[in-house]
């Protein structure tokens, strides 16, 4: 079944928007790959992959706002994959990506996966 609301893996959380990139948004990819994420801890990323790359049409595209904020707009099924995590179908749409955080008494940090 494909997530269509909130989904959470590890430290990555989509969170579902009709937002899409503006005209300043930058393209963002790691040699090809759409990785959302990668562990501080272990290196292994949060990485979106496409169920069907049979055209040349992208299955997904992730984009960086000049203010930071990431948008991830999936336009064929998808699958958020981590090499820790069960790997979790996404229907298409847009998603804001959201870095998780924690508190700690010295600081607020992101959690590390």
């Amino acid at each position: 079944m494909k997530q269509k609301g909130i989904v959470r893996q590890g430290d990555v959380l989509l969170v579902p928007t009709t937002d899409r990139p503006s005209p300043h948004a930058k393209p963002v990819t790691d040699r090809g790959r759409v990785i959302l994420a990668y562990g501080e801890v272990t290196g292994h990323a949060h990485e979106v992959t496409g169920l069907d790359n049979t055209d040349s049409v992208p299955p997904m595209q992730l984009f960086e706002e000049p203010n930071g904020r990431r948008l991830l707009v999936i336009s064929k099924p998808s699958e958020l994959r981590h090499e820790e995590h069960g790997a979790i179908a996404l229907a298409p749409g847009a998603f804001e990506i959201v870095r998780q955080r924690e508190y700690a008494p010295e600081a607020i940090r992101n959690v590390t996966d």
